[in-house]
Formats: structure tokens, sequence, C-alpha cells
């Protein structure tokens, strides 16, 4: 075991504050990381304030994680020392189910091993990027093969990026398809960047009227204020897809209407309490379809940085210190952030 410094939350109601956790010994199948940028998930906080329900403390959140290979165990044969390396939501699974063999860790039946606060269904406390170091199995990690200068804004691809990504490509996005992305925040500008770099022809729904330059800024074709119904009415039975990233809960009928017949919104917030109830009618006599997506698998992240780092594509951040995660916390519940925070490690020195 080695001792390292971190950031963490010991209860519901704390701060977070500086503590000290032990990482494993390097196994043989094992990555060393030493920890460059982390970025600051709306997740964090949900898991260091128990909105879920389900933390386990101290909680040490953070699963958007960039840094480089400072040692390898013995049978590691992708990565070496020096290598830059990312590492997303996960860090373990059964291995062997159906999604698994798909490559599709995120839906292990057995429930994977989050990179913070353990196995979903339970078990031993993992505890995550808001640290100077991680070890983490191989086949859990990426490459990063974007310029070094870069690197902090490449790291919220890791959850913001994936999330957007996946459901956008089995769902079809490009050319000739026209996407709803409903919210410009941390994941919905990544959705705006991806779905415009996958070519499709892109409409940004936000309730906000001064993001209508930014939006367009970042890719969208077209915005549309949510909060007005005229401008809604122009989109009816226009869409071939909508991703929805919107993490509050929201009326989810008004962009049911927009969906063609037999598209899909896809939900990719996670609220603290449930969406308002709809009505099935929408979904009924168009065959629409309302889905949701989880991150993505392994195979299938490596494929988003690839893809992000071919199209340049990375995440416009405000970099912050570690020391000041707590103001960055209540700015993030404000929407206070262009729009991902991300942690310089080198501040926990």
């Amino acid at each position: 075991m080695s001792k390292v410094k971190a950031y963490g939350a010991q209860s519901a109601t704390s701060p977070l504050a500086p503590l000290d956790i032990e990482r494993r010994p390097l196994a043989a199948e094992d990555v060393q990381i030493d920890i460059l940028y982390c970025g600051v998930c709306h997740s964090d906080l949900h898991t260091a304030r128990n909105e879920w329900k389900n933390t386990i403390y101290p909680s040490v959140p953070g699963h958007e994680i960039v840094g480089r290979i400072t040692a390898v165990g013995s049978n590691v044969t992708q990565f070496k020392v020096g290598d830059l390396a990312g590492v997303g939501c996960m860090v373990d699974s059964c291995g062997h189910c159906h999604p698994c063999a798909e490559g599709e860790e995120q839906y292990c039946e057995s429930g994977f091993t989050g990179t913070y606060n353990g196995p979903v269904f339970g078990g031993e406390n993992t505890y995550g990027g808001y640290s100077q170091q991680i070890v983490v199995k191989q086949s859990f990690v990426l490459h990063v093969t974007h310029d070094v200068k870069d690197l902090a804004a490449v790291a919220p691809l890791l959850c913001a990026g994936i999330t957007t990504y996946s459901p956008l490509k089995h769902w079809g996005t490009g050319p000739g398809k026209k996407v709803g992305i409903v919210g410009l925040g941390g994941l919905g500008h990544m959705g705006v960047k991806i779905a415009h770099a996958m070519g499709a022809h892109v409409v940004l729904f936000t309730t906000s009227a001064g993001k209508v330059a930014d939006a367009k800024r970042l890719g969208a074709d077209e915005v549309c204020i949510s909060s007005d119904p005229e401008q809604m009415a122009k989109y009816a039975n226009q869409l071939d897809f909508i991703l929805n990233t919107v993490a509050a809960p929201h009326a989810l009928d008004p962009y049911m209407q927009l969906l063609k017949k037999d598209a899909t919104m896809t939900l990719v917030g996670a609220p603290d309490r449930p969406h308002p109830g709809f009505e099935v009618f929408s979904l009924i006599f168009k065959r629409r379809h309302l889905a949701g997506s989880l991150i993505g698998g392994i195979a299938e992240t490596q494929e988003m940085l690839d893809f992000c780092a071919k199209h340049g594509i990375v995440s416009d951040i405000e970099m912050i210190p570690m020391q000041d995660i707590n103001t960055a916390y209540e700015r993030m519940l404000k929407s206070d952030v262009k729009y991902r925070f991300v942690v310089d490690m080198a501040s926990l020195k």
C-alpha cells in the first residue's frame, strides 16, 4: 500500500477537505498513474452529498482522469512508463457476462466497479481522481493521443465525452440527420461538438437566450429557446434524434412532440428526483421511443477519444486548484461554469 494526498467528504453535510488515502500495491495487470488533471462532474456532487442515497464514506470523487504512467505491472503489454493515459467512470467489471463479452462493461450484470464509490451493487469502497495517484487494471485504462497542451481539456471527455458520444453513435447520428441537443452544460456542449463533427444538422434547445451565440460557436446550426411555445412548435415532427442532457427534473412531453415517427429521445442527465409524468400518447401515435444511455464501454471510450483527437475536440473548461472544489460545487449548482471545471492536481502538492 502507498499513501497519497486526496480531497474527499467524510459525510453528506461536510465540505470536501484534505485527507490521505491508500492505493493498492501494483499487481501484474496494473498501471500506476500520476494524476495531472481531473474533471468535475455533477455525479461527483451527487455522490459527495449522498443525493443518490448510496455513498460510501469517506468519498473521494473524480472520474475524468488524465495523467502520466509512472509504473506498470509485470504482465502489462498495452502501456509503458511515460505514456499519457486516461481513466473514466469504471475500473473493473465481472468480465464474463453478456454485456462485458460485448465490450459494454457499463451494463455489467454484476455491476461495474466505479472509479469511486465502489461496485454498483455494493462492495469495498474505491477512491477517485481527486488525488495524486491511482492504480488501475490495464484493461480499464485509455490511451490519450491529444496534444499535451490540451490535456486539461481532455479530462472531461472521460465522462461527458463518452456519455454523449455513445448514444449519438448508437442512434445513428450523421449526415442527413437532424439532431436535437437539450441543455448546454457540461454534457450538452460536448453533445453539440460531437454531433456536429459526426456531420449532423444540430439544433440546440435551451431556456437561456444568452446561450444562443455560444451554442452556434460550438457547432449548433440552430438554437431554439425551449420556454417559447412558438419556437418549439416550429420543430414538431422534425427531429431524427434528441439527446437530452438536462440533469434537473423537467417536462419531457414538449420534446417528445418534436420527434419524427419511430425516432428516439435518449436521457443521459441523472436527476436527484424523478421527471414529471409524461403523456403516453406522444409515444403511441408516432411509435416514438424514450430511452436511456449510460457512459460507454472501454473500447467505445477509446474510440471516442481517438475521434475527438482526430477532430480537434476537447471540452471548454475552467481550471481550478483543488482547494476551490467546494466553491466550484456551489457554482456548478447555479450553472456558473462554461462548461466544465477541471482540477489542476499539481495544487495538491
